[in-house]
């Protein structure tokens, strides 16, 4: 883990405070598009990963979950106008596409316990749309990526006693020192 030269933060947990943590959230996800992308087409126009990316969000049971989110990310909302699945709560096609997602595949990167992905995928999501979501949620979910990134995961322990915290309204130092201190040591 490093910190931000622009907010201090681990990076990317200053995601939406700094654009660059909120960049680097959103390379993520990108990083796991281009590798896509040129394994499976090469080097497309944009116009021919447009319609990849609809090809994508017609099937994301059968592609990993950076590459589906990266897809709605190329895709307009015809309702609100922003990215499809990335738009607030209640407009209904990025509800729906938000729901969507998370059919997608999911495989742990090398070295890390089984479930960080899944966990990777859950606070990315939140992290880049947080809307409809509760302050206190965001916050634990944003700070959790440097974690995540970094391989760790909570035990189940660990992390209901983080979110008891977060129920109990802790600060943000108190959760990042729970995070960065304890996660992925022993019970």
């Amino acid at each position: 883990m490093r910190r931000c030269g622009e907010c201090g933060q681990w990076e990317p947990a200053g995601a939406h405070g700094c654009a660059r943590c909120a960049r680097l959230v959103d390379e993520i996800v990108e990083e796991g598009w281009r590798a896509f992308l040129e394994r499976e087409f090469g080097a497309p126009e944009p116009p021919g990963e447009r319609l990849i990316a609809e090809m994508v969000v017609d099937e994301p049971d059968r592609h990993v979950w950076r590459v589906v989110d990266a897809a709605y990310d190329r895709l307009t909302c015809p309702e609100c106008g922003g990215r499809l699945s990335r738009g607030p709560a209640g407009c209904a096609p990025c509800d729906l596409a938000n729901g969507f997602r998370y059919s997608a595949i999911e495989i742990d990167r090398p070295g890390v316990p089984p479930g960080n992905e899944h966990a990777l995928r859950v606070n990315v999501a939140v992290t880049r749309r947080p809307y409809g979501i509760s302050a206190s949620e965001v916050l634990l979910r944003r700070l959790s990526l440097p974690a995540l990134l970094d391989g760790r995961l909570p035990t189940v322990e660990q992390a209901q006693a983080t979110k008891a915290l977060v129920g109990k309204g802790a600060s943000e130092a108190e959760l990042a020192a729970v995070i960065f201190g304890d996660w992925g040591s022993g019970p």
